[in-house]
């Protein structure tokens, strides 16, 4: 983590999110939802704070101060903490049919849209420096729609890294405009879990097909895969990993 940006809040808006690996996991209620995590740089120690929040309720445990937003009469001092908040995608339009959507790209429904800006006015006094998305476009609409709810009005820039020309094409060379600017870095690491053969099914009908208890274990279970599909256990090691190898860099991405 850049020493001059330590004490900002990183966010991203992701499909789906594995705690552990005793099988608690973050649950969708219908809205999008919130996760504050405080914590050290580096592969160090960490002492996090958790914050949830969704439209309907919320809660806070220690630490319960957020990064200052600037206008507090008390400027914190650069440390080597930083802020992680997790932001999951609003409906989107299978959820709202009640499909499997896995890595199936679908966009959010009007309550998904309202959703998301629920969770953008809860966080808009937050400092933030980088959004690291999933490459759903449900979980961008997420971002995006959140973030014009923030104070500051930054512009979100999606980057492109996927060739040495994207990268070179997509560069700001105004100073004035990357302060103005926050980079939206997209990775599929960061998708829902893939399906497999449940993607595109209605998630009762499988259940009348298949039986409660099955669907159940490929749906809960940590390291029991759905038919040809992903088990949570393979999805969390992904995410975590691009995390690791990248969220802790967290500094601007343009350059002159």
């Amino acid at each position: 983590m850049a020493g001059a940006i330590s004490h900002h809040a990183l966010a991203f808006s992701q499909s789906h999110w594995c705690s552990a690996k005793n099988s608690r996991f973050g649950k969708r209620t219908g809205n999008a939802r919130l996760v504050y995590l405080k914590g050290r740089c580096g592969s160090g120690s960490r002492k996090l704070g958790l914050m949830w929040a969704s439209s309907s309720q919320s809660s806070v445990m220690e630490p319960t101060h957020l990064p200052s937003d600037g206008n507090s009469s008390h400027t914190p001092k650069k440390s080597s903490e930083s802020a992680l908040i997790l932001i999951w995608h609003g409906e989107s339009l299978w959820n709202e049919k009640n499909l499997f959507p896995g890595c199936i790209d679908v966009p959010l429904t009007p309550k998904g849209v309202e959703e998301a800006i629920e969770a953008g006015k809860r966080i808009c006094n937050i400092p933030i420096d980088v959004i690291y998305t999933s490459s759903l476009i449900c979980a961008q609409m997420t971002a995006m729609l959140a973030m014009m709810q923030h104070r500051r009005k930054k512009i979100l820039v999606i980057t492109h890294n996927e060739s040495e020309q994207a990268h070179r094409w997509s560069q700001i060379y105004s100073e004035e405009t990357m302060k103005q600017s926050i980079p939206v870095i997209t990775a599929w690491q960061l998708n829902e879990r893939m399906y497999g053969e449940l993607q595109g099914l209605n998630k009762q009908e499988t259940v009348d097909r298949f039986g409660k208890e099955q669907v159940h274990e490929w749906r809960r279970s940590y390291d029991i895969p759905p038919p040809n599909g992903e088990s949570l256990e393979k999805c969390a090691e992904r995410a975590v990993a691009y995390f690791k190898d990248q969220a802790h860099l967290a500094r601007p991405l343009y350059t002159n």
